[in-house]
């Protein structure tokens, strides 16, 4: 209905007409601009309830991180009639998997092992120390007679033998010939550092002790100290940079072997590097490449030490190495996957199921809800890891076959949920960028090769005591020589 329309079809002075369609005109003015005010207050609400939703999630998911628990695993009393049954099937499944290492047919009930109770027997492989104890006399404190061995009681106690520091003499006889007076005597043996003070089994406790037992080296010469044996820290570093070169063959040859794999897990994570004469350290980063533990042959996690995140150290790492690598979505490892089809990305859905994790967690504040959307999402993913558990004691043809009939079906009805719930869901929310981040990643995540795990899940595992070190302290890189502490520390993780 037009307003001005109708005025004019009135009977009215013409004075008083244009007084009214003036009235007219400024109440439809005001209408309009009350309602485009209205569409931009309905706006900026919107725009500020996104940003509430993602600094509450920004903010929960920093307390989670600073005082909640580390692991991504739900509370057993959020699980929902699918995952009640999901435990019994895992375990079904594993008994399943035992039987068919233990060479027994599928079906057949094995005797339930009890874990002893007690304190367990010590093991058989340590060497025994015999400690005999005879009674003071061997007659008879009644009748006089001598005594018969009729048996023995055996005690055992764990004991250990501290590290001892001791020298090792190296003598070398002389001879000489009294005809044609030459001298002769045994070659030196050979040394990891010629000339040094150091003997091999020496460098091997100082090596152990900090990369795999993560000891610093402060606290070896105060060990060493205690015997009075005076080895600086200096000197340790030394021994470290020197040991690290003559491991250098051995870490390439490691290299060579990762690389023969068709398929790779990468990542990187930042340590600290000790920065002389500033008395602060700077951020470097260890790039971690390890091979598919689904594939014959060794297990392999190999670091490569650069001074920053750019991706062109992944391009020089991997060189014309060809086949599927499983990544974060970091886009420095974007140049890798080209047209060519040399390197073929494949996503981990660790990393797409923590975005929904996070969500889930965040959303626990401050009211205690929850998303629902987050929850389905997890739901979801569960279902493809049971099918992962399912397979993992099968060979490739096998797995290969689980996931057709089971995986590929899940993944379908997956994304088309994923595509369905992001058309309802505003854009610039938490709820958005985890929706995104899995659909952006959609087609890495499909590729999945048949000897594949679906996570980064391995690397991150074998980098534990990586991060265990860096959490108490004792991993600042040092500045030794090239590649070196990287080196050493994929000699102790392999």
């Amino acid at each position: 209905m037009n307003p001005l329309a109708e005025l004019d079809s009135l009977d009215l002075d013409p004075a008083a007409k244009s007084q009214v369609a003036g009235m007219i005109r400024a109440l439809l003015e005001q209408t309009v601009h009350d309602a485009e005010l209205l569409h931009l207050k309905d706006a900026q609400i919107q725009a500020k309830d996104l940003k509430i939703e993602a600094l509450t999630h920004e903010l929960a998911h920093i307390r989670r991180i600073r005082f909640g628990a580390k692991s991504e695993t739900l509370p057993p009393l959020q699980r929902d009639v699918f995952e009640e049954t999901l435990d019994t099937d895992l375990a079904a499944i594993e008994a399943e998997a035992e039987q068919l290492q233990d060479g027994r047919p599928c079906g057949t009930v094995a005797k339930p092992k009890r874990p002893r109770a007690g304190r367990q027997p010590l093991p058989d492989h340590l060497p025994r120390v015999d400690h005999l104890h005879e009674p003071a006399s061997c007659t008879c404190g009644h009748c006089g007679k001598n005594l018969v061995k009729i048996g023995e009681d055996v005690t055992e106690q764990l004991d250990v033998e501290p590290a001892k520091f001791f020298v090792r003499r190296h003598i070398r006889p002389q001879y000489a010939c009294r005809a044609c007076e030459t001298v002769t005597a045994a070659p030196i043996p050979p040394a990891v550092i010629d000339g040094g003070m150091a003997a091999v089994g020496l460098l091997a406790w100082v090596m152990v002790s900090k990369y795999q037992d993560h000891l610093p080296l402060y606290r070896l010469e105060q060990i060493a100290a205690r015997d009075k044996v005076i080895l600086s820290r200096s000197t340790l570093a030394d021994w470290v940079g020197r040991v690290g070169v003559a491991l250098q063959p051995l870490a390439e040859r490691l290299k060579w072997h990762l690389l023969q794999g068709g398929t790779l897990h990468a990542d990187e994570t930042p340590v600290a590097q000790l920065d002389p004469g500033s008395g602060k350290t700077r951020q470097a980063y260890l790039w971690a490449y390890r091979s598919n533990d689904l594939q014959p042959g060794l297990r392999l996690i190999v670091f490569d030490y650069r001074k920053s995140r750019g991706g062109e150290h992944a391009r020089q790492f991997l060189g014309a190495w060809k086949g599927h690598l499983m990544v974060d979505g970091y886009a420095g490892y974007k140049a890798l996957f080209t047209d060519t089809g040399a390197c073929i990305e494949l996503a981990c859905f660790a990393h797409a199921r923590r975005k929904f994790f996070d969500l889930h967690q965040a959303n626990q504040y401050p009211q205690g809800h929850k998303s629902p959307m987050a929850w389905e999402a997890l739901q979801r993913i569960s279902v493809l890891y049971a099918v992962e558990a399912e397979g993992k004691a099968l060979g490739i043809a096998a797995r290969q076959q689980l996931r057709a009939e089971k995986s590929q079906p899940q993944l379908r009805a997956f994304h088309d949920w994923l595509l369905k719930t992001r058309t309802g869901t505003a854009p610039g929310g938490a709820s958005a960028k985890a929706l995104d981040y899995t659909l952006k990643r959609w087609p890495a995540v499909m590729r999945k090769p048949d000897i594949c795990r679906l996570t980064t899940t391995p690397w991150k595992i074998a980098s534990d005591p990586l991060r265990w070190a860096r959490k108490i302290g004792c991993l600042p890189v040092p500045n030794v020589p090239g590649n070196v502490p990287p080196l050493l520390l994929c000699q102790c993780t392999s």
